[in-house]
């Protein structure tokens, strides 16, 4: 896809978020982009190469959290992959102070790669185990934010997330279609984390199809220290 070809779409497509790309911001999405199509075929960044594909289930997905993002905040982005959707929110949200976190170092290699080609500050990369992670005094209860595209049931996700965000913060999960089940069933796991569902909304993604979920978490109470559980636990045993 060319350049101006590539800007057209993604203007047209976040401009359905209310969202304005500057010509700068949609350039540094293009280069994001080929960034990552050309690290995929070294090592396993998305099964999404189609470049329509990777505008709309990359990046226009990960923006669709902004505006419930307060002005500022810090944030953190679980299980961030190839860097979604704490880059794409970067590139637009210059004021969010960002910290990647992923489990795969050749990840946060191609993470630092975007970050230096993109001239992107304010945002940090950090190669650890969530679990483990959000017991390092340093980062727990440190963010106002907390989110991940991570594909985890709820339980289990708010275990991950809810640790890392100070009394007063939010966690954003985001999920597909079809999540009452998921509510219902991680209400005692929220509550025993210290949040409280404050929001659910349901939305199709602009210009398509596709069901997504966005679930707001207040995190209202101090998380328990034996949150997060010890590597593997939370997903194996979600608490119940």
């Amino acid at each position: 896809m060319l350049k101006e070809d590539f800007e057209k779409e993604i203007v047209g497509y976040v401009e359905e978020l209310g969202i304005k790309l500057s010509k700068e911001q949609a350039g540094m999405f293009f280069n994001y982009m080929n960034l990552l199509l050309e690290w995929n075929e070294k090592i396993n960044l998305t099964a999404i190469t189609e470049e329509k594909e990777v505008i709309v289930k990359h990046f226009v997905d990960s923006l669709t959290i902004s505006k419930y993002i307060p002005e500022g905040a810090s944030l953190i982005d679980v299980g961030t992959g190839a860097g979604f959707p704490g880059i794409p929110l970067k590139i637009i949200r210059d004021d969010l102070k960002i910290t990647l976190l992923d489990s795969l170092q050749k990840r946060i290699n191609f993470l630092d790669v975007v970050i230096k080609e993109l001239k992107l500050k304010n945002i940090e990369t950090i190669h650890a185990r969530v679990e483990e992670f959000g017991k390092n005094s340093k980062y727990r209860e440190s963010f106002e934010v907390a989110t991940s595209r991570a594909v985890a049931n709820l339980s289990t996700l708010t275990e991950y997330l809810l640790p890392l965000v100070k009394v007063g913060g939010i966690a954003v999960c985001m999920k597909g279609s079809s999540i009452e089940e998921e509510l219902e069933t991680s209400k005692k796991a929220i509550n025993v984390l210290g949040g409280k569902v404050s929001n659910v909304f349901e939305f199709d993604l602009p210009k398509t199809d596709i069901k997504r979920n966005l679930v707001i978490v207040d995190k209202i109470n101090k998380t328990p220290s034996k949150y997060p559980r010890k590597p593997g636990m939370p997903s194996k045993e979600p608490i119940k």
